[in-house]
């Protein structure tokens, strides 16, 4: 589909316009573990998610693990998927490991878990963006058919760095095999960053969460340039308000 920001208050550069076009249009397609219309089902949720009463009490209670009760969801998805999306929506400052335990004992996979995050994150980072410009948010698209690719990469290991199994670049040599695949081995070549292995037991999924940020953001290559300034505002300007940003959505990363 796609997205214009003509109508909106504030010049928004081109290439964030095509970023968002590109990530948009990708919640619609299969994915690497869901349909295209379960995917969009996902984002539809995402979206829904600070509407749940639950979600409201949990987030104002001391801890959000002595409420019960069951979400206020769209009733598309299974309760566990709901729990996980609206626990991610409203609360991720306060998500456990045990928390996660939770959710995999009821029938989430790592792989579908690790899938169901990069579609969060996307609509959210979207959704905060049409809203800070102070436009509406875009209408989501238009399923596409098709089946997922349902493919776990072989070099995905749970070494205890998180709570899902990640690719170390080392182990990257070979595990891709297509001419889409090495781009996204050259993308993470020799990179150890965690966040930017986060996604990568779905390496559909982790790609094109990063280009969505690299634009967003800086890319990575630009992070450590001082010397020069990419963007309207500077570095410093830059971490300012990343920052703060991160304090107000108690990202402890």
């Amino acid at each position: 589909m796609t997205i214009s920001y003509a109508d909106a208050p504030s010049a928004v550069r081109a290439d964030i316009v095509a970023a968002h076009e590109r990530a948009w249009t990708r919640l619609a397609d299969p994915g690497t573990w869901f349909s295209g219309v379960t995917r969009l089902a996902i984002a539809a949720e995402t979206r829904h998610a600070p509407q749940c009463p639950l979600c409201a009490r949990r987030k104002q209670a001391l801890s959000p693990y002595g409420i019960d009760g069951r979400h206020y969801s769209l009733g598309v998805l299974p309760e566990r998927m709901v729990e996980q999306i609206h626990r991610i929506v409203t609360d991720p400052g306060r998500l456990t490991r045990t928390w996660f335990d939770s959710v995999s004992a009821l029938g989430t996979p790592e792989t579908e878990y690790v899938e169901i995050v990069g579609i969060v994150v996307t609509v959210v980072s979207i959704d905060t963006f049409c809203r800070a410009l102070g436009v509406a948010v875009h209408p989501l698209p238009a399923p596409v058919a098709g089946e997922p690719l349902r493919r776990r990469p072989k070099t995905a290991h749970q070494r205890g760095e998180a709570w899902v199994p990640m690719i170390h670049p080392k182990d990257l040599e070979g595990e891709l095999e297509t001419p889409e695949e090495r781009t996204l081995a050259a993308y993470w070549g020799g990179v150890l960053a965690n966040i930017r292995r986060a996604l990568s037991l779905v390496p559909e999924e982790a790609y094109a969460w990063f280009q969505l940020v690299e634009t967003q953001y800086l890319p990575g290559r630009w992070m450590r340039d001082f010397a020069n300034e990419y963007r309207a505002i500077t570095h410093a300007q830059i971490e300012l308000i990343a920052g703060r940003v991160s304090v107000l959505n108690q990202c402890f990363y």
